[in-house]
């Protein structure tokens, strides 16, 4: 494994990091998802990746069992704060109430005392940025989290949380936006207003939900039981890939993989960490052999005449409108 600060902090991150958005409590049963965690620490991940809302709560306490044991100080561990996890009008959003609230049924699940990163998984128009972030920092000092990140944020929101944090004196230092070889939106202004910042990117679906796989075919119905064939394809975002031109340029990929000597993955999770910005690509699995796949992507140097190429075969396939930032249909 490969390590790289968070940004213009101190901590230090796996170059990949094990996430578990869809898999842990609803795709995944439980003693596949402890496999999954077992063999990402077995190849050296230390970062891991969760939410209070990824499967109604059930994430967490998956993941919590799965590192129960494990020396604390030797992992890293994110959770987030946004979406609705009750049915009340204040179980939702980023208002004092709701973080303060939802930090401690966060640790709980988890079965520790303090998360590494808390992070805000949308911006919430509703509450006051000020509000936000005091309760943010008051968490820090409680000593529940260590730093504050974001995901999906825009590029004045990024910049308006920072000066906050400064004013504050709290370590906001992290994004976690969307980012593949096809979903490039944060480049333009996002990037850029991190930077600035300090902020490093934790990218999730660096794989485009398994698309740069190569496994979905132009002109033929997706393989059973692929993430392509479930009733939340529109939610997860896959959808945007599943066109025959996208599909077709995948596939021409698939000879520029082999000629590198890795798999379509490793090829797609290698991309998103040639940008210096970013810090760790999120990974998820349903079988280890998954995990053992994609941290081959770690320190892999690819050469400029093979991005040149990839850029060239997905052309305008590519999805570059920063205007698609915090769009909340992609992810609950």
């Amino acid at each position: 494994m490969h390590f790289r600060k968070l940004g213009r902090s101190g901590l230090v991150v796996s170059e990949i990091s094990y996430g578990n958005w869809i898999t842990h409590g609803s795709q995944v049963e439980e003693e596949a998802a402890l496999a999954c965690v077992r063999a990402a620490l077995d190849v050296g991940i230390t970062t891991f990746d969760t939410a209070d809302v990824y499967a109604a709560t059930r994430a967490e306490e998956v993941l919590g069992r799965a590192l129960k044991g494990q020396r604390r100080a030797g992992y890293e561990l994110f959770t987030k704060v946004y979406w609705p996890t009750g049915p009340g009008k204040n179980d939702r959003g980023l208002s004092r109430k709701h973080i303060l609230e939802s930090i401690d049924g966060s640790l709980r699940r988890l079965q520790t005392d303090y998360v590494d990163l808390y992070q805000a998984h949308r911006f919430d128009v509703e509450t006051p940025l000020e509000e936000t972030m005091l309760a943010f920092a008051d968490i820090v000092r409680q000593g529940k989290a260590l730093y504050i990140g974001v995901s999906e944020w825009t590029a004045d929101q990024i910049r308006q949380g920072a000066a906050l944090a400064r004013e504050l004196r709290v370590p906001f230092i992290s994004n976690q936006p969307q980012y593949s070889m096809l979903y490039r939106v944060i480049e333009p202004q996002v990037i850029p207003a991190s930077d600035e910042a300090g902020l490093g990117q934790i990218v999730w679906s660096p794989i485009a939900q398994g698309v740069l796989t190569g496994k979905y075919l132009p002109g033929q119905a997706p393989p059973p039981g692929s993430r392509a064939t479930e009733a939340n394809a529109v939610r997860y975002g896959i959808t945007r890939f599943m066109t025959d031109d996208v599909l077709t340029r995948v596939q021409q990929l698939v000879p520029l993989a082999k000629d590198a000597g890795l798999s379509m993955a490793q090829l797609a999770v290698a991309w998103v960490l040639q940008n210096p910005s970013v810090s760790s690509a999120i990974v998820g699995a349903s079988r280890p052999e998954q995990v053992h796949d994609n941290v081959k992507a770690a320190g892999v140097k690819l050469e400029p005449e093979l991005l040149r190429r990839i850029d060239a075969v997905l052309g305008p396939a590519i999805e570059r409108n920063p205007a698609l930032t915090d769009v909340p249909a992609q992810r609950p």
